[in-house]
């Protein structure tokens, strides 16, 4: 029976003997994993602070340009101001240019009569004129220059 538990013993000594090979392997590779995780990681650190200072350039300039085109809004603002302003005196030019239109055509009807009766008469006048100086040209025998 002493032979058996010897034999029991040197079994249980070969299992804990593979059994520790094998956990030492395990944790090898482990190891090896790691490393080139944290081999990985140094990458990515490295890699990570390019990227960081890559977007805090970026992130400046975007802050620039976006000053820069509240500063040109500004200014654009203040030119679509004056070209309101200058839109508003032309409506203003426009409906003065009407009202005075408006009144000479008003006027200009309501004394077309009185135009139409001096055309008339100024017609009058000149024939009248004219006849004067046909009959004063005939009694001196000269004519006269008649420009039609």
């Amino acid at each position: 029976m002493e032979v058996l538990l010897y034999i029991a013993a040197i079994v249980a000594a070969i299992a804990f003997l593979i059994l520790c090979v094998s956990l030492a392997m395990t944790l090898f590779s482990l190891k090896g994993t790691l490393q080139s995780v944290s081999e990985t990681m140094e990458g990515l650190s490295v890699q990570l602070e390019g990227v960081t200072t890559e977007t805090t350039e970026l992130l400046q300039r975007t802050n620039n340009l976006a000053d820069d085109i509240s500063q040109k809004s500004e200014k654009l603002n203040s030119v679509v101001e004056a070209v309101k302003g200058v839109g508003e005196s032309v409506t203003g030019i426009n409906t003065s240019v009407r009202r005075v239109t408006d009144s000479v055509t008003l006027e200009a009807e309501r004394n077309s009569d009185k135009v139409a009766q001096v055309i008339q008469w100024s017609q009058v006048a000149i024939g009248v004129v004219d006849k004067l100086n046909e009959r004063r040209a005939g009694s001196r025998g000269w004519k006269s220059y008649n420009p039609k």
